[in-house]
């Protein structure tokens, strides 16, 4: 069960995701409906029921009603494929031939949920055996009958290859019945948004950082994600053509959404709002959903200026749906977009400290944070340097909110395969390093030492993302649709 609040984000000014298109067909044998009576309508009211149960902003549900026979399912199957479902319910209504099933699913390719729910938790057995008549109760029974099918479905897609999925409980009054539903629309959502995302890469990895070098085909084929090369050029172009004007309204949006600490210096705050304004213009100018980025540079050249003038331009766009990660870390910039889908954020941290006296992890990173879910407002402090990069200027101190929390990480593994690693913990209050950079204490079931020793033996790279909230159960569903292994360590 998560206890994520998505958190509240203004628009990013990036191109529209098209809506999450989900099939819904139910099953049932034509040879029924003449032998019972107000049978077939019964159940095409449940389906009608599911189908209000999942309508919801930004999805739509393409219905095809019963499927009572095997020419209806490979009807249903090109439809499906027609109208570019992004994922399919099969709502098991009663006993049905597997043949109304297969040609479906077959046809439409995407992952498909079985929905095994009977109309009530249990027949009323004194009410139905006295009934009197031997036909009317037996078609009672087969609207409860839901249950029955559902391994012959089974077998028949495990013999023809086809992964499944199920969900088991009762049509009204059931509450984990819609929560499980619930996250299996937003685990679709998320690999809806990640096969429709733009990951911009501007710059180069940091030199000799091994572990968060990325197979980038691998990234765009697990995901469908496309990666858009950009050049530190460009943004220094665009910068050289921000205007006064446009500095004075990124100053006072600076004002609005960080706690600008009073040893900032203004020609800093100058220098940040014009490279924002510019880095606005990029992220509008190739449509770009999420952003990877680093660069070196050399002492008092334009790049150096732009690169060190970066971060709170770069905090905004994480604040606004545009997630972004320094150190060109892709497969970070990855498990931030697919946190931020799940509306909790996703701020890039690593590990900072252990404390092992009040058995926390102290975890963190330079460069930008991410404001909505910060506790408090977010400070804004000037540095004389940037650790292990180039320049000085404004940096942002966070913590991430008090509450839970789940991290995670994209995982990419000897022979060419990525996995999703997840942890479940709680940001805690405490004495934090106010060093001008995010920094949070996590505390998490297993303890420090078996926390840090079950992560690390995943072999994760040293960056990850964190949001606010417990959505571990969501993730599971993400890799079950995607194909990737998920580890949950905690």
């Amino acid at each position: 069960m998560t206890t994520a609040t998505p958190i509240q984000t203004t628009s990013a000014r990036t191109p529209p995701v098209s809506p999450l298109r989900v099939g819904l067909f139910g099953i049932g044998l034509d040879t029924y409906w003449p032998q019972f009576p107000g049978l077939e309508e019964r159940l095409r009211g449940y389906v009608a029921r599911v189908e209000e149960r999942l309508r919801r902003p930004g999805v739509e549900v393409v219905n095809l009603g019963l499927i009572d026979t095997p020419e209806k399912a490979l009807a249903a199957g090109h439809a499906f494929r027609r109208a570019d479902v992004d994922l399919i319910f099969l709502y098991v209504t009663t006993y049905a031939l597997s043949s109304t099933v297969l040609p479906v699913v077959r046809r439409a390719g995407v992952p498909v949920i079985v929905l095994n729910l009977q109309p009530e938790a249990a027949i009323d057995y004194a009410s139905f055996n006295a009934l009197g008549d031997r036909t009317r109760m037996t078609g009672e029974w087969l609207a409860f009958c839901s249950a029955c099918p559902v391994p012959e479905i089974a077998n028949v897609f495990s013999r023809a290859g086809i992964p499944f999925h199920q969900v088991t409980g009762v049509l009204e009054g059931d509450p984990q019945v819609w929560e499980e539903v619930n996250a299996w629309l937003d685990a679709a959502r998320v690999a809806h948004v990640m096969a429709h995302n733009r990951l911009g890469l501007m710059g180069h990895y940091y030199n000799g950082m091994l572990d968060i070098y990325s197979d980038t085909t691998l990234q765009a084929a697990t995901f469908g994600t496309h990666l858009q090369i950009v050049e530190i050029d460009e943004l220094a172009e665009l910068r050289r053509g921000v205007t006064d004007g446009e500095v004075q309204v990124k100053l006072r949006e600076f004002e609005t959404e960080f706690d600008l600490q009073p040893d900032c210096d203004p020609a800093e705050l100058e220098r940040a709002a014009r490279t924002s304004v510019a880095l606005d213009r990029l992220v509008e100018r190739h449509g770009l959903g999420s952003l990877a980025y680093f660069y070196g540079s050399v002492p008092g050249h334009e790049h150096e200026d732009v690169i060190s003038s970066v971060i709170l331009g770069c905090s905004l766009l994480t604040a606004r749906g545009v997630p972004v990660a320094g150190e060109y870390e892709v497969k970070n910039a990855q498990a931030m977009k697919i946190m931020d889908t799940l509306g909790v954020g996703g701020s890039f941290t690593e590990y900072y400290a252990l404390d092992f006296r009040d058995d926390v992890v102290l975890m963190g990173h330079d460069g930008p944070g991410h404001p909505r879910i910060a506790q408090g407002k977010t400070k804004v402090r000037p540095l004389e340097v940037y650790h292990g990069k180039v320049g000085r200027g404004l940096s942002v101190e966070m913590s991430v909110r008090h509450g839970p929390v789940t991290l995670l990480s994209v995982v990419e593994e000897r022979g060419g395969t990525l996995k999703l690693l997840v942890a479940e913990g709680e940001s805690v209050p405490g004495p934090i390093l106010e060093i001008g950079n995010t920094n949070s204490r996590y505390r998490f079931p297993p303890g420090v030492r078996r926390f840090v020793d079950a992560w690390n033996a995943q072999g994760p790279a040293h960056h990850c993302a964190v949001g606010v909230g417990h959505v571990a159960d969501r993730i599971h569903k993400l890799g079950a649709l995607l194909g990737l292994q998920t580890v949950q360590v905690c």
